[in-house]
C-alpha cells in the first residue's frame, strides 16, 4: 500500500477528471436527446404523430429514446465514480468496470444523438436534395467513429484489468 500510495494519488486525479469532463459531456447529450425524444416530429393528427407510419420516423424516436437513457447512464456512472472514496482495493475492479460502462454507455449516446440527429435532419431535405443527404451524414458521424477508434487502448486497458486475476495483497507477512 505504502509502495502504491503516489500511483493511487495519480490514478485518484485522473479518474475524477476524467469522470467531471464525461459528466458535463453526458449532461448536454441528455439535454439535447430529451429535447429530441419529447419533440414529435411533423407534428400530430388525432393525438397521433403524422410520420408514423414512416421508418425514418420510428428510428430518430427509438434514437432519441436511447441516447437519452444512455446518456443518464454514463452520467450516474461518472457520478457514482466521483462520489467513491477511490480505495486502493477500489481500483482493482470496481472502478475500471464502472469507468468502462461510463465510457460505453456514453459512447452509444453520442452515436445515438448522431443518428436522431441524421433522421430529423432527414425530414428537412430528402424531397430535393435526397442523393446528397448519405454522404453529409456519412461525414457528420466521422467524429464519432474517431473517438471511438481513439479510445480502443483505453478499453482494452479497462477490460484486461477487470477480467484478469492478480495476486491479492497478504496481509499477514510472518507467513513467509
Amino acid at each position: 500500500m505504502e509502495k502504491h500510495e503516489e500511483l493511487i494519488e495519480y490514478s485518484n486525479g485522473w479518474l475524477k477528471k476524467t469522470s467531471e469532463s464525461c459528466s458535463v459531456v453526458a449532461v448536454l447529450i441528455a439535454g439535447a436527446s430529451f429535447t429530441a425524444a419529447s419533440a414529435i416530429l411533423g407534428g400530430t393528427t388525432d393525438g397521433r404523430p403524422i410520420l408514423e407510419s414512416n421508418p425514418a420516423f420510428n428510428v430518430f424516436a427509438f434514437a432519441s429514446l436511447s441516447g437519452l437513457c444512455f446518456s443518464v447512464t454514463s452520467l450516474i456512472m461518472f457520478l457514482s465514480i466521483i462520489t467513491s472514496q477511490k480505495q486502493a482495493k477500489d481500483f482493482r475492479r470496481d472502478l475500471p468496470l464502472t469507468l468502462f460502462i461510463g465510457l460505453s454507455s456514453l459512447f452509444v449516446s453520442l452515436a445515438s444523438m448522431f443518428m436522431s440527429f441524421c433522421t430529423g435532419h432527414f425530414f428537412l431535405l430528402s424531397h430535393r436534395f435526397k442523393w446528397l443527404l448519405f454522404p453529409i451524414y456519412a461525414a457528420t458521424c466521422l467524429p464519432v467513429a474517431f473517438y471511438g477508434i481513439s479510445q480502443i487502448p483505453l478499453y482494452l486497458y479497462l477490460l484486461t484489468t477487470i477480467f484478469t486475476k492478480m495476486p491479492r495483497p497478504v496481509d499477514n507477512r510472518d507467513n513467509f
